[in-house]
């Protein structure tokens, strides 16, 4: 029999089983919120961006409104406009995100988070770090400093 925890094969299934197990409480987590994990990690995208820069567009002008552009959502998320439109429509029906006039782009569109879209998203994060805390738990300080490396290591090694 091959050493399993040699063989890329198994290794890729025990990560598989793993992710499975994370993401499957993860959408237990925001099923109460009615979000999909592609919803939050537009809400959260279109925070991290006016946290980071301002907004994420260079062309807004000092002192106006920051907000992130539809096409950068879509690039960030890595997926196709068309697809970030329909999560940014569903996220502005429940009133989570808003979108404005690009101030010097009539055909552009800013988006960010309304206030109840900044507060469920600190609510989530909250109880996304809590859950973490308890799915990781059965491994010591020093595996999950282990972990961190490698699948690190991993992340960048197949980043496009």
């Amino acid at each position: 029999m091959t050493n399993a925890p040699a063989d890329p094969a198994a290794l890729g299934d025990l990560m598989h089983a793993a992710f499975r197990g994370l993401r499957k409480r993860w959408m237990q987590q925001l099923a109460p919120y009615e979000l999909t994990p592609h919803q939050f990690r537009a809400m959260n995208e279109v925070a991290r961006a006016a946290e980071q820069n301002g907004g994420g567009d260079a062309d807004v002008p000092p002192g106006s409104e920051p907000g992130l552009r539809l096409k950068e959502l879509a690039e960030r998320l890595r997926i196709a406009p068309r697809s970030a439109t329909e999560v940014v429509d569903q996220l502005t029906a429940k009133g989570l995100v808003e979108r404005r006039a690009h101030p010097t782009d009539r055909r552009a569109a800013l988006l960010s988070l309304t206030g109840a879209g900044e507060r469920l998203r600190e609510t989530v994060l909250a109880e996304r770090k809590r859950e973490a805390d308890e799915f990781f738990s059965v491994l010591s300080p020093g595996d999950r400093a282990d972990l961190a490396r490698i699948l690190g290591n991993l992340g960048r090694n197949r980043e496009e």
